[in-house]
């Protein structure tokens, strides 16, 4: 495929990614409502379609996280081959720890209608539920980030986008490189796990954008060339 037609490619899929990635953070925050796990697991019980929507949703970012790195790595090959490659990788690992998490979901809703009379077996269901809904973003979104702060770099290296708005992808990816894996570790917390995506999504959508009316530049090595 040209440049063009990858820059496209790209551009919608960072647009399709977002938009799949809130919708299902919202519903799979209205589908587990309250507090402690036995709340969660009879908020799960009746939303059956919910559930159905979250795992085609789940399937929608995992592949979008796979066809973003087939496709900025063929943007950016050109630059430096080594870095484009490192950032391919990081993002089919981010889709595949993202597609890996879809059978949780399931698992959950299959506890909710299944849990029994029985003390015990009901504890067991809690404390299985428990592990399962844990808050886990931070390890896919890790291998994102990587993938992000490499692609983003050799964007800018090669300005094959505005400068601008290449320094405002390395800062945003940067940060998020630096504050996920302090929030995984748990050394992390409070208002800044929210904060810190936001320029990140304004890099991700002006980029969606961009590469959608107007494309990308040949690297600054083909113009070298």
């Amino acid at each position: 495929m040209t440049r063009t037609t990858n820059a496209r490619i790209a551009g919608s899929t960072f647009l399709i990614y977002i938009a799949a990635g809130i919708t299902s953070m919202v519903l799979f925050r209205g589908a587990t409502r309250g507090d402690a796990i036995a709340d969660k697991l009879a908020s799960i019980a009746g939303q059956g379609t919910d559930v159905g929507v979250l795992v085609l949703l789940g399937f929608v970012q995992a592949f979008s996280a796979l066809i973003l790195g087939v496709t900025l790595w063929a943007i950016t090959r050109d630059e430096d081959s080594d870095l484009a490659m490192f950032g391919l990788t990081c993002r089919v690992g981010e889709g595949i720890i993202g597609g890996l998490s879809i059978p949780g979901i399931l698992t959950v809703f299959s506890l909710s209608t299944s849990a029994g009379t029985d003390a015990a077996a009901a504890a067991a269901a809690q404390t299985l539920a428990g592990y399962l809904l844990r808050d886990d973003v931070a390890l896919p979104a890790t291998f994102f980030a990587v993938g992000s702060t490499l692609f983003s770099w050799l964007l800018l290296r090669g300005r094959m986008i505005p400068i601008s708005l290449a320094w405002l992808g390395v800062a945003a990816s940067v940060l998020l490189v630096v504050c996920l894996p302090l929030i995984y570790a748990g050394f992390l917390h409070g208002p800044i796990a929210t904060l810190m995506w936001l320029p990140m999504l304004v890099f991700e959508v002006v980029l969606a954008l961009w590469l959608l009316t107007r494309g990308v530049a040949p690297p600054t090595r083909t113009h070298a060339a």
